[in-house]
């Protein structure tokens, strides 16, 4: 096979060390890595569609297998609950697409395509029971509902909410994304109950729950929590075991901490503190991980191209700063930890790159492994 990418190798023995026997998820490394990007000229972009690399499980190293091309944007990847399926949403436009998983090699082999309802599809998950896909349409500020047939094809949309709000008048003044709903986010608590939503827009929280009964969002009770005003909610991430939200504030670099009540939904707002080190400017947060011990949460800012780490108390949930780490890259727009909590891969957009870091399980400080896959204007990274 021709080799597409250029690879910076380090040797990290039996995976950081350890040796893994068994089958799920929480006993051995990844295998297989999915990299979305952009592909379009308005987006300035130098993507060509999604890539699939293996990973070597010795040593850490990307291997490039597949590049589907001719993909426009996909700027979203998500599984479906078995992990046989792949589905992508084409950002500024309306489609989603699904894709068949070769397991043995990690190929994907296209299924269908339906339509959104909306414009700029920017994100997706699939329910708990494996039957509809929920996606945020950003430029309409809608919520679309799919069903997914047994063949891992999707049909077409059977529910589209609109973002419920009007604007504040103080609010649109303030940054021109302001004012009008824009959905950026709507990932599932860890109970599969609840879809918390940040909208960008409107600058409030939504909570949904999903009747599967008949494929309908069901808006909770009270719908939504604010949020501070002109932050811009982007995106979420739950701790894995305590009852906290961490919220990444797009448009004032902050990362803001939830109350969560998993039995009725209601978020209470505990903590707001800066991403970015004092009098910064020129910057916008982006993606934000709880590491999978719950210990740490890790923000990205575009603009000072680096990931900020925070510690959390495990009695409050409140957030420490610990430092700033350089992601050797400009705009990292997304990033990912696998699921041992040892590994860190972030995508920098505007440089083409996605860098590695080992986590150290005792500070969260990252460390630069050495390995760097060079792709065009990576955006999503989905480890299988």
């Amino acid at each position: 096979m021709e080799e597409l990418y250029s690879l910076e190798q380090i040797v990290i023995t039996k995976w950081g060390g350890k040796m893994f026997v068994g089958n799920s998820d929480s006993e051995r490394p990844v295998k297989f890595a999915y990299v979305g990007c952009r592909t379009t000229k308005e987006r300035n972009a130098r993507g060509e569609g999604i890539n699939v690399f293996r990973i070597n499980p010795e040593s850490g190293v990307w291997t490039h297998v597949q590049l589907l091309k001719d993909i426009v944007n996909p700027s979203f990847l998500t599984f479906d609950r078995n992990r046989s399926f792949l589905y992508t949403v084409h950002g500024d436009c309306t489609k989603i697409s699904a894709y068949k998983i070769n397991n043995k090699t990690g190929e994907l082999v296209f299924i269908n395509q339906q339509s959104t309802g909306g414009k700029n599809p920017v994100h997706l998950v699939v329910d708990p029971t494996n039957q509809f896909i929920v996606v945020s349409n950003y430029i309409s500020g809608t919520l679309a509902v799919l069903p997914i047939n047994d063949d891992g094809s999707l049909a077409e949309f059977c529910d589209l909410v609109e973002i419920p709000g009007s604007p504040d008048d103080s609010e649109t003044n303030l940054y021109a994304k302001q004012g009008i709903p824009h959905p950026h986010h709507n990932p599932l608590d860890p109970t599969g109950r609840f879809f918390i939503v940040p909208d960008l827009g409107f600058n409030k929280l939504y909570i949904y729950t999903l009747d599967t009964a008949n494929g309908k969002l069901i808006a909770n009770d009270p719908t939504f929590a604010d949020t501070r005003k002109g932050s811009g909610p982007r995106h979420v991430d739950f701790h894995p075991t305590l009852p906290y939200v961490y919220l990444a504030n797009e448009l004032d670099s902050t990362v803001a901490t939830y109350h969560f009540d998993r039995q009725k939904g209601h978020l209470v707002p505990l903590q707001i503190l800066s991403t970015v080190p004092e009098d910064s400017i020129d910057n916008t947060c982006a993606e934000v991980v709880v590491a999978p011990s719950g210990n740490f949460v890790y923000v990205s800012n575009r603009g000072h191209d680096n990931i900020a780490i925070f510690s959390v108390n495990q009695t409050t949930g409140l957030l420490s700063l610990v430092n700033w780490e350089p992601t050797l890259g400009e705009t990292p727009r997304f990033f990912t930890i696998d699921s041992l909590g040892q590994f860190l891969f972030v995508a920098n957009e505007d440089s083409d790159t996605i860098v590695h870091f080992k986590v150290d399980e005792n500070s969260g400080k990252l460390i630069p492994t050495g390995n760097i896959v060079r792709t065009g204007s990576p955006v999503c990274i989905l480890l299988l």
